[in-house]
């Protein structure tokens, strides 16, 4: 292991690595949005229902949650580059596959793996930066954050632009499956980080379980909300004011891009204000935009999706940088916080695709609103528990 104080030797390839996790990031901001644009057409290849089609949210959330759990850990034991390739590997054959079944059953299996692939990659990558930038990850894990909307905010475009070759999801998966490669092959050329023993001052995480419990609890909401708004936005506007499919996969990119967007300016925002301070008017802006929409409909449909993309940017790795600050960052720890994450993402579109069609298109707003509300409510009892903390 190495010590967070780098010595000038160890510092080489860190800019090599880092493009390689900003490469691998944007592969699975590709694969993470491509549910939703693609979720009618997929009940149409698999000649199921919307709430049938719904549950590959859920089983791509349940192995999400599984590989925050287990192939975190991994990268406690065994190098990480390796590791990164292998996941982005199979997510290339998997995008692969999808268009081709006709199955509901062996689709579900195919975001089963997905899921798990995208988790092991995700805190991959967040926990391998870590490991490289030390204290001076603050800047970087905001781009890193940023390239994963930038991956989320193209996904949606290249699949409108590849469907219009035939009409079918085939060349739109194809096309994400072959953008992977470079990141996979990429991150091979370089050795993987050793992991950080912390400064003595920085306690052991089991001395902080309580907030170990609400931060997870935190990414559990915000991800849930994330997700459902990312993969419900483009069902919920063509289903509601009958905005075109072109229109609405435009949408989504304009979800994804606002918030992608929102994540760049977030870096000097981060250097200005204090996290609390930041994350109150995240929240305030992500309850706002949401209540807009309920009230006013399709009069602010845009400027809403905007908003929320952007009140909701800079939340993730404000507070995985804040948990940074506080605990030793492993594997371990940070799948934790995504199994969290995974649940969150596993429970809430799952949750709207059950009631869409029985209760209408207007749930999928109210429950949003319903979580964000207790999200905030949880980022408050995490800064009263965090300030109490240091002063003890």
């Amino acid at each position: 292991m190495i010590s967070a104080n780098s010595t000038p030797s160890e510092n080489t390839n860190r800019l090599p690595k880092t493009i390689g996790y900003y490469a691998a990031i944007i592969s699975l901001g590709f694969v993470t949005a491509s549910l939703g644009p693609t979720l009618p057409d997929l009940a149409r290849q698999t000649m199921s229902g919307l709430s049938a089609i719904s549950y590959l949210f859920s089983i791509r959330s349940f192995g999400y949650f599984c590989g925050s759990i287990f192939g975190s850990r991994l990268y406690d034991k065994f190098p990480g580059h390796p590791l990164l390739s292998g996941m982005l590997f199979s997510m290339v054959i998997l995008m692969f596959l999808v268009p081709l079944t006709p199955s509901l059953w062996l689709l579900l299996l195919f975001w089963l793996l997905t899921g798990f692939a995208s988790a092991t990659l995700d805190v991959g990558c967040n926990t391998l930066i870590v490991w490289v930038h030390g204290r001076k990850v603050g800047p970087v894990m905001n781009g890193l954050h940023f390239f994963w909307g930038m991956g989320a905010f193209l996904s949606p475009i290249i699949i409108a632009r590849a469907m219009l070759i035939d009409g079918q999801l085939t060349w739109a998966y194809w096309s994400l499956a072959v953008l992977l490669l470079p990141a996979a092959i990429w991150i091979l050329f370089f050795p993987s980080p050793m992991p950080v023993v912390g400064d003595d001052e920085k306690k052991d995480h089991q001395s902080h379980k309580t907030l170990v419990v609400l931060v997870a609890l935190l990414f559990l909401l915000y991800v849930g909300a994330e997700s459902a708004f990312g993969g419900w936005i483009f069902t919920y506007a063509t289903k509601r004011f009958s905005v075109t499919d072109t229109d609405g996969r435009l949408l989504t990119s304009i979800y994804w891009g606002a918030l992608t967007t929102g994540r760049l300016l977030s870096i000097p925002l981060a250097l200005k204000f204090k996290p609390h301070i930041l994350l109150t008017a995240n929240f305030s802006g992500c309850l706002l935009s949401i209540i807009c929409l309920l009230l006013f409909g399709n009069d602010v449909l845009w400027w809403a999706t905007i908003g929320f993309g952007l009140s909701m940017s800079s939340i993730f790795p404000t507070v995985l940088a804040f948990a940074e600050r506080r605990l030793k960052i492993t594997g371990k720890l940070t799948g934790y916080f995504f199994a969290g994450a995974s649940f969150g993402a596993m429970i809430l579109p799952w949750l709207i695709g059950q009631l869409f069609e029985s209760v209408g298109p207007g749930i999928t707003m109210v429950a949003i609103l319903v979580d964000m509300g207790l999200a905030f409510g949880i980022f408050i009892l995490l800064m009263l528990h965090s300030n109490r903390t240091v002063r003890t």
